[in-house]
């Protein structure tokens, strides 16, 4: 997780963040440029689409998804400097359109495609590190609470990532997840990975040592009532550990402040 517990190398200036929806191009290319940043050259990510030249972090599908913009006005959108703050989002009626969710390469989601309710694929989370914490994420998440309010979304997910490839190394906190937090059977999905990772059994995990270890922004997720999928996927090009995050709208009833507090930061830890 890139930044976390340091404070903001700078502040935006009063009232100059804003959120919307990508409009055009310049505003997908900025966001692009973000993820480059942030994945490509903070987590030393790589793929095929990824355009080193022009440092743009790129997939087959950004082009189907919508993407929420924080906006500090006061950069420059001719360089593809203005937007600090982005979230990835994927109806799951427009999914079914696109031939599927960037997910379905890492988890089976047949049981939430089965239940019967509205889905949105969260991914591509990051933050520019001089806006990690207190406002700025406030924003974003009060401008993800408005679309899932608009789309009518019932339950949210995504894969949510841990740094590095070795699942061991989180064996604690991801063995929480499993005994804790994991997802009801009607909503289970299951890592399509047979990677070899095992969790703890219950009684050796220190629930304490294993939420402090835990990335902010899964902790966060958990607060606001979180589940987990069955099983880790290990992503090599991005160098992550992914699980995946479901959350019901219901729980975004609770104050978006409570996501600020969770570490006061946040970094890149949903894909």
């Amino acid at each position: 997780m890139a930044e976390i517990g340091k404070k903001p190398v700078c502040q935006p200036q009063g009232g100059a963040l804003s959120v919307r929806l990508a409009r055009d191009i310049s505003d997908l290319r900025a966001a692009q440029r973000l993820r480059y940043q942030v994945f490509v050259e903070e987590l030393g990510a790589h793929g095929p689409m990824v355009d080193h030249f022009l440092q743009l972090e790129m997939d087959e599908f950004d082009p189907v998804f919508d993407h929420l913009l924080l906006i500090d006005e006061h950069r420059e959108a001719a360089d593809l400097d203005h937007v600090v703050g982005v979230y990835r989002l994927l109806p799951g009626d427009r999914a079914t359109a696109a031939g599927g969710f960037y997910c379905d390469a890492e988890f089976d989601l047949t049981q939430l495609r089965a239940c019967g309710r509205n889905l949105l694929e969260l991914g591509r989370s990051c933050m520019h590190p001089a806006y990690r914490g207190g406002l700025g994420l406030l924003q974003i998440w009060h401008g993800l609470a408005e679309y899932v309010n608009d789309k009518h979304v019932d339950l949210l997910f995504g894969a949510a990532s841990f740094p590095g490839t070795d699942p061991e190394y989180w064996g604690q906190s991801l063995s929480c997840l499993h005994h804790d937090y994991l997802a009801p059977e009607a909503l289970l999905v299951r890592s399509r990975q047979a990677n070899g990772f095992s969790p703890l059994p219950s009684e050796t995990v220190d629930r304490k040592l294993a939420m402090a270890q835990m990335p902010p922004l899964i902790r966060s997720y958990l607060r606001l009532g979180g589940r987990v999928g069955q099983g880790v996927f290990i992503d090599r090009e991005f160098k992550t550990i992914d699980v995946c995050i479901i959350l019901d709208k219901a729980a975004l009833s609770l104050p978006a402040r409570n996501l600020a507090r969770a570490g006061n930061t946040i970094g890149p830890a949903m894909r």
